[in-house]
């Protein structure tokens, strides 16, 4: 009894790994819903100390299309997805909007660009573009990928789809797994620097800085990249 008992939980068990595993390498990505001109143009040319003020002028934060990965990640530096968007920030929200550089912790020589707009919040770096908030196309979570590689098929690209919530708390910018799920990443200034805890257990200081490093205009492959067939 207590070993049918076993095979039993086993069989579940890996019927639920290979469940989860084909969600998510295998399931469909959602539609490709960024502005094409976005994605064809160089954000790398762009000067990010100069930002644009949010006074209402402009378009709302749902007036734009979402902001999702090509793929397992984008080939260069894209233009930034809120474009002409100058909602102001809702209250509790902090303005962490620029190009950051890590220059202490766990991540030193990381980029990221922060977008802001309304509650809208927009993450570009390492390849993929994290889009939360409302907008035009799409649901108001990251429908997106983690952008790193673990197997090739012929010449298809496999990476872990991700989906995650980005709520300001208490002055903190929380993302949430799949939006209800675990908190798994945080960031926060702290004084003129943008603090970043990843989910790895890792803690980044990160400086403002103005123009994206010639090094970093197209991104590095990520992954083990295991080619299967």
């Amino acid at each position: 009894m207590i070993k049918k008992l076993l095979v039993t939980f086993l069989v579940v068990l890996l019927c639920l790994f290979l469940f989860l595993f084909w969600l998510g390498f295998f399931s469909p990505r959602p539609p490709l819903t960024t502005d094409p001109a976005t994605l064809a143009g160089d954000g790398s040319t762009l000067n990010y100390c100069e930002l644009p003020a949010l006074d209402g002028s402009g378009k709302r934060a749902a007036d734009i299309p979402k902001g999702n990965t090509p793929g397992c990640g984008y080939s260069h530096f894209p233009l930034p997805i809120l474009a002409g968007c100058t909602e102001p920030l809702p209250a509790g929200a902090d303005d962490i909007r620029g190009l950051w550089l890590g220059v202490e912790g766990g991540h030193v020589g990381h980029v990221e660009r922060v977008e802001q707009c309304g509650s809208r919040v927009v993450v570009t770096s390492s390849g993929i573009i994290h889009d939360y908030g409302p907008n035009s196309t799409a649901g108001l979570n990251t429908d997106d990928t983690e952008g790193s590689v673990l197997f090739t098929l012929g010449d298809n690209e496999y990476c872990m789809r991700s989906s995650a919530s980005m709520l300001w708390e208490a002055g903190v910018l929380n993302f949430y797994a799949f939006g209800w799920g675990p908190l798994a990443v945080k960031r926060y200034m702290d004084g003129e620097q943008l603090i970043w805890e990843y989910a790895d257990g890792s803690t980044t200081r990160m400086d403002r800085i103005c123009t994206l490093p010639e090094e970093l205009k197209v991104p590095k492959p990520r992954g083990k990249r295991y080619s299967l067939f």
